[in-house]
């Protein structure tokens, strides 16, 4: 039997109608209306019509949480099962989920909180890097000050963080083939995120996590694990840590993994995947459709 890996993309990769085919299915109803309860605005609406809702950040979140979370759903009806898990950024939450971590409605909750504090987020910067010089790139970052590898996505591929001014200056000293600014409110996944991460931790304390019933591998610590209390720390970190996609990536061919699936709307991760590992079969389920039997 293949060892397969499943895998959840974060904010960046939503798109407008990603719903419209699990509105249909008993299972999406249930969860869209739970989500409504929880949320106070219904998800559906959002991913259907509202496309500068859909962007932004208090919306963005929740919305690929409870997609992704029902497309896990229907993949389980299915009789599949992963042997480990992973998510980028956000998709971490989904991919805890899918693990037996935490309920959906447990999920959903930290999910709501986490983007309310980000969507408050403000003062910093992330710009997207193409081509550049490893070596020197991670220089620069050690010996300066206010910015970080926020997201490690390929040896040519990453994300920096921190203040503007920082930021700018990095890219001055630098040469990069493609810089792109991205359209966020704050310095995701930089210690810019403190404050935030720290009230979230609040947040964090109170929810009950179970072990894993999967090898899951966090964006904080890319080593296995199933211990609820582990994956609860480094939860707690990913707020304030870079997230390590590079990493997670060489570490599925060492578990054994031969095949990963894609859960959620686009192809991002498994474009991720075959930049760091080629050899891997990828596989990407974003509806219903797509699940296969």
């Amino acid at each position: 039997m293949t060892k397969t890996a499943w895998v959840f993309p974060g904010q960046g990769s939503q798109e407008i109608g990603m719903s419209a085919d699990l509105l249909k299915l008993p299972v999406g109803k249930e969860k869209f209306t739970l989500a409504e309860k929880i949320l106070g605005w219904s998800v559906s609406e959002v991913c259907q019509s509202n496309e500068e809702k859909l962007s932004r950040t208090l919306y963005t979140q929740p919305c690929l949480y409870v997609v992704e979370t029902i497309l896990a759903d229907l993949m389980r009806q299915k009789g599949h099962q992963p042997a480990v898990v992973a998510g980028h950024s956000l998709g971490e939450y989904a991919a805890l989920y899918a693990a037996g971590v935490f309920d959906f409605e447990t999920g959903l909750r930290l999910v709501k909180r986490r983007a309310e504090l980000m969507d408050n987020a403000s003062g910093g910067q992330m710009v997207a890097l193409i081509g550049f010089d490893r070596q020197q790139l991670e220089l620069q970052i050690q010996y300066g000050q206010d910015v970080v590898l926020a997201n490690d996505n390929t040896d040519a591929q990453v994300v920096i963080s921190g203040k503007p001014a920082a930021v700018e200056g990095l890219l001055a000293k630098i040469k990069v083939k493609r810089a792109v600014k991205l359209n966020v409110s704050g310095a995701f996944h930089s210690p810019l995120m403190t404050a935030a991460a720290n009230e979230f931790q609040q947040f964090l304390k109170s929810t009950r996590f179970s072990d894993a019933k999967v090898f899951v591998l966090s964006n904080a610590e890319p080593s296995p694990t199933t211990s609820a209390a582990t994956l609860k720390q480094r939860l707690g970190q990913q707020m304030t840590r870079g997230v390590r996609w590079r990493e997670i990536c060489l570490q599925l061919p060492q578990e054994g993994v031969e095949k990963v699936v894609e859960i959620g709307p686009g192809k991002v991760l498994t474009g991720l995947i075959k930049r760091n590992c080629p050899d891997l079969e990828l596989e990407n389920v974003s509806t219903p459709a797509q699940v296969p039997n």
